[in-house]
């Protein structure tokens, strides 16, 4: 069986082909800058790369250029598109709707539009890329994997916001989480690198990115994650604010005389990492710019690296200790000095990192704790693209068994 993966942003697709008999990606790569100037499709097989400029009007225009490499006879790796058996889309809020990986229907995509206010930045776009792909394979069945799920196991307590009770009854307002897909990834690679049944683990895992969420699992269970009713709360990340004073909100309502949706920009898009440097949500032209005496640069990178900090401590309550500590996604796979920022004066807490070990973890799988270190240390590349094929993979079966 296999299975195409996408992951949708505004103005790109990533994409996996992943042939789950084989257990093998046969191709992966990305569609960026779509709709824009310069946008590009990168391509990779076992075979090699090609990078290709060209004009990409739109999500389907994208896709369409993806199957046409698929198909190449010369660097594709299928014959035809009807090899696909099924097309895995990852999809950030499920809301308190979508429980599990969810059949795509068209009342499923009418539910999905309603939830895309609650995180702006994400569900425009994979309902975008899921309306593409409809598009190109008409009766392919068509899976979304929700970002929110994994933390359904939440409790109330952690869930609920302190306000009346009314508004979480009749609006749904609660604490959903997000990144959940890449969270229960790298719990179960964690569980299969230490070689100890994951329902017997506490960990705390840092997927730092663009988007940041540091999330608390029990026995691989997810009890309290930072990121909150949307993608807004929690840490400080690239360009989003995470928590703040909510009065902060109304004062510059007030003090500035902007309209409402306007701040919701400004919170979304201009803050975070890029709203204290004042010169880019990248975290490496940051620590390029800190290291050669820019001093906003300098104050954001401490900023973020003490509010994970802080993260961490909490969820260590929250657990009652905790046995391995995980960094994953952009950021935490590629950035020692991050992650060295991140560990310092943790000790106390058992936490001890191999610098060593640590300089050397860029972009793999290791362990770079000391080896007295009562808390285990590890980077995870995360792979979303692969839990999401297996789930797809899952209902499609499912289908398969209904029919006959």
């Amino acid at each position: 069986m296999k299975i195409l993966v996408l992951n949708c942003g505004s103005s790109s697709i990533k994409y996996q082909l992943i042939d789950m008999d084989g257990r093998r990606v046969m191709a992966r790569g990305i569609v960026a800058r779509i709709g824009e100037k310069g946008s590009y499709i990168r391509y990779r097989t076992e075979e090699g790369e090609i990078f290709e400029e060209m004009p990409i009007r739109n999500h389907v225009r994208g896709l369409e250029i993806v199957i046409s490499y698929l198909l190449n006879k010369k660097i594709g790796v299928i014959r035809d598109r009807s090899e696909i058996s099924a097309v895995g889309h990852r999809v950030v809020h499920g809301g308190s709707i979508f429980l599990k990986p969810t059949l795509i229907t068209d009342e499923v995509i009418k539910v999905l539009r309603e939830y895309s206010y609650l995180a702006p930045l994400h569900n425009p776009h994979n309902l975008a890329g899921i309306e593409a792909a409809r598009k190109i394979f008409p009766g392919v069945p068509q899976v979304a994997v929700f970002d929110t799920s994994f933390h359904q196991t939440i409790p109330e307590r952690a869930y609920l916001y302190p306000i009346p009770y009314e508004f979480y009854l009749k609006y749904g307002v609660r604490k959903y989480g997000f990144h959940g897909i890449s969270c229960q990834y790298v719990s179960t690679r964690c569980s299969e690198i230490l070689g100890k049944p994951l329902n017997e683990l506490k960990l705390i895992i840092c997927h730092l990115g663009n988007g940041v969420t540091i999330c608390a699992v029990d026995g691989g269970k997810s009890i309290d994650t930072s990121m909150g009713l949307t993608p807004l709360g929690g840490v400080m990340m690239g360009t989003r604010c995470g928590d703040l004073d909510p009065g902060v909100i109304f004062y510059l309502l007030k003090k500035t005389g902007i309209e409402v949706e306007e701040l919701n920009r400004i919170l979304n898009n201009r803050s975070g990492l890029l709203g204290i440097s004042g010169v880019s949500n990248d975290i490496r032209e940051i620590l390029s710019r800190a290291e050669k005496g820019d001093v906003r640069c300098k104050l954001a990178i401490d900023m973020f690296t003490y509010r994970i900090k802080k993260w961490i401590g909490a969820y260590a309550a929250a657990l009652g200790g905790f046995d391995a500590l995980i960094f994953t996604a952009g950021i935490g796979e590629n950035s020692p000095h991050i992650r060295s920022m991140v560990c310092e004066g943790l000790d106390f807490m058992g936490v001890e990192l191999d610098e060593e070990k640590n300089a050397k973890a860029i972009g793999t799988e290791a362990v770079i704790s000391k080896n007295s270190s009562r808390v285990k240390i590890l980077t995870i590349p995360t792979d979303e693209e692969k839990l999401i094929a297996y789930e797809t993979m899952k209902i499609v079966k499912g289908l398969m068994r209904k029919e006959y």
